[in-house]
């Protein structure tokens, strides 16, 4: 008896509702786990900020509540990192999200892994079940991305037929993400007070999107050789003035040709 009671509750299906929060209902306020990650989750959306890709029903946030309701118990989870392609408007500063009931279903979910285990590949159906299974067969989020910053590991999962498989990049090292029309990489530099390795996005062409330091430097470089260019112009005139003049002719008085 015991042993078909067992049985039962691993083949039991979930029960998954989709209903907002209750408004009392108390939020985790857990701090994250180390300074790096709101930096890379940061990186990430200021890239798209500046390329002119976030609009305003998108949903692009870091360390935040992706809800529902399973067996008539919520559960949470809060990503390092998310897209929403459009979340319904809010009244107030969101804390948190419930697909289906808020919008749009989650279209990626990133897990920045850390020396502590945080269970970002823990398949336990249980209460609370884990990140994958969560995100895997509860969500059904197309894509999942755990990257491994110290080491610069990026694991891409698509959901396929209800189970993610590891995709491989292509030969420039980067995934082709069709929900942002966008390749996801890696890159290694340096940015704030962090070096190492980061997530990066680049265009359809192989452009990668600038943060805004480095979009102010491609700036400054553009300003330079075109005061460069004005410069060589102004002195390729000066050296043909010079040689008008050394022929006896005055520049000044030179015929005007009639069209």
């Amino acid at each position: 008896m015991i042993a078909k009671l067992d049985t039962a509750r691993i083949n039991h299906e979930p029960i998954v509702t989709w209903e907002p929060l209750p408004k009392d209902f108390q939020l985790e306020d857990d701090p994250v786990e180390n300074d790096g990650q709101p930096l890379l989750a940061g990186a990430l959306r200021e890239s798209l900020e500046l390329s002119g890709f976030i609009q305003p029903q998108m949903l692009i946030v870091s360390n935040f509540g992706l809800c529902a309701t399973i067996d008539d118990r919520i559960v949470v989870k809060a990503p390092d990192w998310l897209y929403v392609p459009s979340a319904n408007p809010s009244e107030s500063m969101r804390r948190s999200y419930t697909p289906h009931a808020e919008g749009d279903s989650v279209a990626i979910v990133m897990e920045f892994l850390s020396h502590i285990d945080s269970g970002e590949y823990s398949v336990k159906r249980s209460f609370p079940p884990g990140k994958w299974f969560f995100y895997e067969q509860i969500l059904k989020v197309p894509i999942y991305v755990i990257f491994e910053p110290e080491g610069g590991l990026l694991e891409f999962y698509r959901l396929q037929n209800d189970r993610y498989e590891l995709v491989l990049p292509d030969p420039d090292g980067r995934h082709w993400v069709a929900e942002m029309n966008l390749f996801l990489g890696t890159w290694r530099g340096d940015k704030e007070c962090r070096s190492g390795y980061w997530l990066r996005w680049w265009d359809e062409s192989g452009n990668m999107l600038p943060w805004a330091v480095e979009q102010i430097e491609q700036e400054r470089q553009r300003a330079e050789q075109e005061s460069q260019r004005a410069e060589q112009e102004r002195q390729q005139k000066e050296r043909l003035m010079a040689y008008i003049r050394s022929q006896g002719i005055d520049p000044d008085n030179l015929p005007v040709s009639e069209q």
